[in-house]
């Protein structure tokens, strides 16, 4: 930044707060989850002489909403993840957040009137920056009776949109002929369709999102850490007190002490279950959804289209300078940490969006494809495109609560009522919850630096598409990433063969975000991994350089990373050529895990 004012605010990101705007609660660095922060956390967790009020186990959407949700309840609270933060479920769903349009043809009225009124809560209050409209373009197929069917479905997807005194946040249903259609559509084949009718949902980085909530909550007193994985629980006859805890960096082993524990690990949930002795009261069963990344230029559109599949509907989604196209929805019992994607699964979604394109996709046109597994609670069928997607919180043993199932949409009401049984099991009053008038980190003052994003990129001699960029990823935190480049200005340049993101945002991935390894940065806190055709392979040796100095890696380490990223996408990429689901997996995990640098053990505080 340039001039007294730029300076100024440059000042206020340093000391931890911006005057006025995106304020962090409790002073310096409180928004952080550096490496520093971790060290910090982990031995706060591992003090022998403190008993947190509650530790959570999993770091996705759920656990992170758990945890914000008890502290900002004024409760003590410590959350551990076995991997990286969002590695799972929570960095590889179709990015959307939206009602369910399928729940409304099964009858299921109150899922999606929750789901649309926490649209309205993200749109509008908690996350603004973050969160924002798409439109969608539903073509028809049928003459006379689709269109009266569809509209009113539509009409009441919009009511539904309004309650608890929200407005829906985003434009209310349209009806088009397919002139019209074709005008905001061309890539649709003028056969394949009728008419249409235009909707609007909402869209999300969704571990982007999982990653400013976890700061959010260390922002208010949670102790988190990443990599740290759960090994044993803690009881006292029948009560579980604690977890034992191994930091995969270290080796180091801990005992967290706790008054509940709450397990909110998703697909994992029967491998925790098992821990506490038994399979437990929930039973998750996987579903893997596929998704492809293709460039904006190969679909003509200027909307997002869903369509209808013999199993369930199929979005191609406007995303940046690229379209999402999927999902798949199939029965999976490998691997959990790497689910694969087969030639198979690749095929469907091609043929199916296929169907209606004027210009057909073929698998020279994918960027990046990325598979995902959702937490179904098993037991009302034997599809699991049936399967429940509502939540259950259990209390399976005095000290645990378990809590499964839901979409990522709701995850604020999932959250509320695991800590509401939590407070069932503390001795002493536990206010209700407020996260529903809680915003992210980043989201207050969000608007105000949008509307001035023109004098902001004068004054940091940025382009204003990059500050556009930048505050759709950090809102009102942009000031903190401006102040790296202010100090280093070589950070304000373009990665070289991913340039739609700074060098800077690497260095803050590992200082502010919680990175702790090169695949943390390339495939979560960016998206490079799938929205380049070379899949990161051509920036890991350069991001691994910005991430030695805040990491603390030595050359060796650095060559590691790289080494271990570069194999990673090269089994990713053979998985993809398998027929198989057994065949894609078993070449997938054939990529060797990650080796850390160790670092100092947890301070005692």
């Amino acid at each position: 930044m340039t001039g007294q004012e730029g300076g100024a605010r440059r000042d206020a990101a340093r000391r931890g707060r911006t005057d006025g705007v995106g304020t962090h609660i409790g002073g310096t660095h409180s928004a952080r989850l550096g490496p520093a922060e971790r060290v910090a956390a982990l031995g706060r967790m591992a003090d022998p002489a403190q008993e947190l009020d509650v530790v959570v186990v999993g770091g996705g959407v759920v656990g992170a909403g758990v945890a914000l949700d008890a502290v900002t309840r004024g409760l003590s609270v410590g959350l551990v993840e076995a991997r990286d933060f969002a590695s799972g479920t929570s960095s590889r769903s179709s990015k959307l957040i939206h009602g369910g349009l399928r729940y409304l043809e099964q009858m299921n009225f109150d899922l999606v009137r929750e789901a649309l009124r926490e649209r309205s809560l993200l749109l509008q209050r908690i996350a603004p920056h973050l969160v924002r409209p798409v439109p969608f373009l539903f073509p028809l197929t049928h003459h006379v009776w689709e269109r009266p069917y569809v509209g009113a479905g539509l009409a009441l997807y919009d009511s539904l949109g309004y309650s608890a005194g929200l407005t829906r946040g985003v434009p209310g249903h349209r009806h088009l002929s397919r002139r019209r259609a074709l005008r905001l559509a061309p890539a649709l084949r003028k056969s394949a369709f009728t008419g249409a009718v235009q909707y609007w949902d909402a869209q999300v980085d969704d571990a982007r999102y999982v990653s400013t909530m976890l700061r959010t909550a260390a922002a208010y007193g949670a102790q988190v850490a990443s990599r740290t994985k759960v090994v044993g629980f803690l009881r006292e006859g029948e009560r579980v007190t604690g977890v034992r805890i191994r930091d995969l960096e270290t080796g180091g082993e801990y005992d967290v002490r706790a008054r509940q524990v709450v397990n909110a690990t998703g697909v994992w949930t029967d491998d925790i279950q098992e821990l506490v002795g038994g399979r437990g009261q929930i039973h998750v069963r996987s579903s893997k959804g596929v998704h492809l990344v293709v460039p904006r230029d190969r679909i003509h559109s200027l909307t997002g289209i869903i369509l209808r599949t013999e199993k369930s509907v199929l979005f191609v989604i406007p995303w940046g300078r690229h379209w999402i196209v999927g999902t798949t929805d199939t029965q999976w019992s490998l691997d959990k940490a790497h689910p694969a994607a087969s030639r198979q699964d690749i095929d469907y979604v091609l043929d199916h969006v296929n169907a209606v394109l004027s210009v057909p996709l073929t698998r020279d046109d994918v960027e990046g494809v990325y598979a995902g597994l959702r937490p179904l609670l098993a037991g009302e069928s034997e599809e699991t495109s049936k399967l429940s997607r509502e939540h259950v919180v259990t209390h399976p043993v005095p000290g645990l609560v378990m809590i499964a199932g839901g979409k990522y949409t709701t995850y604020r009401v999932m959250a509320e009522d695991a800590v509401s049984a939590v407070a069932h099991g503390l001795d002493r009053r536990v206010p209700p919850s407020c996260t529903d008038r809680v915003p992210l980190v980043g989201a207050e003052g969000y608007q105000a630096l949008w509307n001035s994003r023109h004098r902001i990129a004068r004054e940091s001699g940025l382009h204003v598409a990059r500050i556009e960029h930048l505050l759709q990823r950090y809102g009102s935190l942009i000031d903190e990433v401006l102040a790296l480049i202010d100090e280093n200005p070589s950070l304000g340049r373009p990665l070289s063969g991913a340039d739609d993101y700074l060098r800077a945002e690497v260095v803050y991935a590992a200082t502010h975000e919680g990175a702790r390894h090169l695949n943390d940065v390339l495939t979560r806190r960016t998206r490079i991994s799938i929205e380049t055709f070379h899949r990161g392979t051509a920036v890991a040796q350069e991001a691994a350089e910005l991430l030695a100095g805040p990491l603390g890696w030595d050359a060796d380490q650095v060559k590691r990373e790289v080494e271990y990223y570069s194999k990673r996408i090269e089994a990713e990429r053979l998985s993809q050529e398998q027929d198989t689901d057994q065949e894609a997996d078993a070449i997938r995990l054939g990529a060797p895990e990650i080796v850390p640098v160790a670092e100092p053990e947890p301070r005692r505080v």
